[in-house]
């Protein structure tokens, strides 16, 4: 199949419906989206539909693209993911992004949910106490990244080198990587892309792709990955980021 027809393919998969011809205001620019991101990258690499969905979430909701964002909800349920996994894309955003752009993230879903009859609250995912964030967090995090960034802010003042690196193990690991939903793998993988498109945060794309290695993805998984996130973040992103993990391919 030529990239037209691959379009043509992907599109009926993802949203039920046909690319543009020459509806709309705009439909050259229309075509040139479609073809490129539908008939190309989507057919670059080997993840699945469902793995691709939850990474172009992930970028959507970092640059806070927000329709955007909307539709491809609608396409990751068609393709499969369910509306727990989109939600915890969306909510292992916040320590990176912050808890206002999340909660945008988080009402542009929900807006779906409701309109497709997804009852909501969705169900707990919690799996630890309040109490055991921290030592549940630490489980996870000193296998994949050891006690480096207590050790990095130990220069602090007492009070802020105790109280950074806790905060980023009890908040980060404790609270988000404790949940169900995703597993270790998917979690380190989507937060790799994410630390991508955010842009200016070479060393812990770095350190995110080591992680993501070490919870059972590979090489190629981490570059179809950003392959796939390109048309969404831009070239100059993708390629920092190809930059930042050069020596761990």
């Amino acid at each position: 199949m030529n990239r037209i027809q691959q379009c043509e393919e992907k599109f009926m998969e993802l949203f039920g419906t046909t690319p543009v011809k020459n509806e709309g205001t705009d439909p050259e620019f229309m075509r040139i989206l479609q073809r490129f991101i539908f008939g190309e990258v989507c057919y670059t690499g080997k993840l699945d539909n469902r793995t691709r969905e939850l990474i172009t979430i992930t970028v959507l909701a970092v640059n806070q693209t927000l329709p955007q964002l909307k539709s491809h909800v609608k396409a990751g349920l068609h393709v499969g993911c369910t509306p727990v996994e989109i939600r915890e894309v969306i909510y292992q955003c916040a320590p990176f992004i912050g808890f206002p752009k999340t909660l945008n993230a988080i009402a542009a879903m929900n807006e779906v949910y409701t309109a497709q009859n997804i009852p909501l609250p969705l169900e707990n995912q919690e799996t630890i106490q309040d109490k055991e964030r921290y030592q549940a967090g630490l489980a996870v995090q000193e296998p994949l990244y050891g006690s480096e960034i207590r050790e990095k802010y130990s220069y602090l003042p007492d009070e802020y080198a105790e109280a950074v690196p806790r905060f980023l193990t009890e908040f980060c690991f404790g609270d988000f990587y404790t949940r169900k939903g995703l597993n270790e793998k998917e979690r380190e993988l989507f937060i790799f892309v994410l630390l991508s498109a955010l842009g200016g945060a070479d060393l812990q794309v770095y350190s995110h792709a080591a992680g993501a290695l070490k919870s059972g993805s590979t090489s190629e998984d981490l570059l179809a990955a950003l392959l796939h996130a390109m048309p969404y973040m831009g070239f100059p992103r993708m390629l920092n980021a190809l930059n930042s993990i050069r020596p761990l391919l």
